[in-house]
């Protein structure tokens, strides 16, 4: 009985850690609750909440490209110039909404916007839902525990995965000209 127990405790905890996935923040590991959802799948549904605290779905932006430009503050260097980057872009590019998506709070989010002029790119918050589990990208461990790594992800018209990126260090800025290629196909 006892042997039992050990070997299912032992069992759960080693598929609990293979379903992590570990990044860097600043050279130093720190892990996400499992990795993005795979390229040629369909993109997995969310409800996050938008500046205005209404909720939005992925459904919405259906027959669109959509960038999800993932990360975990608004308020850091890195994280602004995410969002600042993909907003020139998204000016430029038919049919692609970007979704810019943090656990940030939807007051700061509009604030950010307000403040730098960003009227490009839809910001979302996770403040109150499972995205960051169910994309894989909620940090599980260090200071950053709870907030989401940076990734992007770009779904096609159909809703299908058609590019992912986990940024592997969450100091770095994500490849945008990739992302953007996967739009332009």
């Amino acid at each position: 009985m006892v042997s039992r127990l050990i070997f299912s405790t032992l069992f759960l905890f080693s598929v609990f850690s293979f379903a992590q996935n570990t990044v860097l923040m600043g050279g130093k590991p720190v892990h996400t609750y499992s990795k993005l959802p795979a390229v040629n799948k369909a993109a997995p549904k969310f409800t996050l909440t938008d500046i205005t605290m209404k909720d939005q779905t992925l459904d919405a932006y259906k027959g669109k490209y959509v960038i999800l430009n993932i990360f975990p503050s608004v308020d850091t260097g890195v994280c602004s110039a995410s969002v600042h980057h993909f907003n020139e872009d998204a000016a430029n590019i038919p049919n692609t909404v970007v979704l810019c998506i943090s656990k940030d709070l939807p007051f700061a989010q509009k604030r950010f916007c307000g403040a730098e002029g960003i009227k490009n790119v839809v910001m979302l918050s996770d403040f109150r839902s499972d995205f960051g589990k169910v994309y894989g990208v909620e940090i599980t461990d260090s200071v950053m525990k709870g907030l989401l790594s940076r990734a992007v992800v770009v779904i096609d018209p159909a809703g299908k995965i058609v590019y992912e990126e986990q940024v592997d260090d969450i100091s770095h800025e994500p490849n945008y000209e990739a992302a953007i290629k996967a739009v332009k196909k």
